[in-house]
């Protein structure tokens, strides 16, 4: 066990992460796995979080991250799906195994809280059903993206929209999630395909993953633009990315009466919406997607051959480099649209 490693840490709401040195525990409980990290990409969830979109933070200061590479050091008693030596996906869907108790971490005294899974840090004691071993040779920078950019993303068109060949799709917000919609919603020949968000070099990119039609809604009304290309009937399936109450609205009232709404976005605590819901008791549906239902060793290896066989791009998707110590201005520069698609923090313990 190492005694210490670098982490970024939240000490408070809209507050900058600390980077701080960390001490680990002695050693590994029961269900318990560390792990090496390579990689970690930042989520919109990792935004939320520090910007207290949820509310009160009781577990202030704590550890952030869902998604990453790495390799197995060692494991815990109880552990039997993976192994010291293992090249690892980190993700926060539950997946085979323990679910472990949360890791003890410490700096100046202080306890420092974390999850079944963090990866702003250079390693990680995380629960045996938070990690999915992957091949040996396996890219560690795209394997990163499979913790919940590629797994949530086709998931919401397999699980959640259940689009069908020929059905329009809109996906609302083109950041690293929106992206593997796209790409998805293209897997399955669904037409149109239209992309909407406020930055031209996320639509370039959305054209590049599949989208038939991209929209700038900072210059454009994307109601009556998305109306124009799919009919006055509506859309088939709509996805929403942004958690903003008004994008959700729309999104409603702009699909079919047998028309599928799937909430990926979270909106800030207190921000409701207001819809007429008769429409969901003759066929319309509207449901939040939890990581698109996800399957962690299911759907990663199903995922890892598509790329494999070069059915599914996924190095183009990671657009920005930082070291863990640019964790603030890898955040500043996704929250201001610079970053096109997933950005990578490089660890370097």
């Amino acid at each position: 066990m190492p005694k210490t490693m670098k982490a970024a840490v939240l000490t408070g709401i809209k507050a900058p992460l600390e980077l701080l040195e960390i001490t680990l525990q002695a050693a590994l409980g029961v269900g318990q796995v560390l792990v090496k990290i390579h990689f970690s990409g930042i989520c919109g969830s990792q935004i939320g979080e520090i910007d207290g979109a949820k509310g009160e933070d009781k577990f202030l200061p704590h550890l952030l991250g869902h998604e990453a590479s790495g390799t197995v050091l060692d494991v815990g008693p109880g552990v039997k799906h993976v192994k010291p030596g293992d090249q690892v996906v980190l993700h926060w869907r539950k997946g085979l195994g323990i679910e472990a108790d949360t890791p003890h971490y410490a700096c100046g005294g202080r306890r420092i809280n974390a999850g079944s899974v963090t990866t702003f840090n250079e390693y990680a004691v995380v629960s045996e059903n938070r990690v999915t071993a992957i091949p040996a040779d396996s890219d560690m920078q795209v394997a990163a993206l499979f913790g919940c950019a590629v797994t949530t993303g086709f998931g919401v068109i397999e699980n959640n929209a259940k689009v069908r060949i020929g059905e329009s799709v809109v996906v609302f917000g083109a950041g690293g999630i929106g992206l593997n919609i796209v790409q998805a919603a293209a897997l399955v020949c669904a037409y149109p395909i239209i992309a909407v968000d406020l930055h031209d070099n996320k639509l370039e990119l959305a054209a590049q993953m599949g989208a038939t039609h991209v929209i700038n809604s900072s210059n454009t009304s994307p109601r009556q633009s998305i109306l124009d290309i799919v009919g006055a009937a509506g859309a088939d399936a709509f996805v929403d990315n942004t958690g903003q109450p008004a994008v959700i609205e729309m999104g409603y009232q702009i699909t079919k009466p047998q028309g599928r709404v799937t909430l990926v976005g979270v909106p800030r605590k207190g921000s409701n919406i207001d819809i007429h819901s008769l429409p969901l008791h003759f066929g319309k549906g509207l449901s939040g997607s939890h990581g698109g239902e996800a399957i962690p060793h299911v759907d990663i290896p199903r995922f890892q051959n598509l790329y494999s066989a070069g059915r599914i791009k996924l190095k183009q998707l990671i657009t920005a480099h930082y070291s863990l110590a640019q964790v603030n201005e890898a955040i500043a520069d996704l929250k201001s649209g610079k970053i096109a698609g997933r950005c990578l923090l490089h660890m370097q313990a």
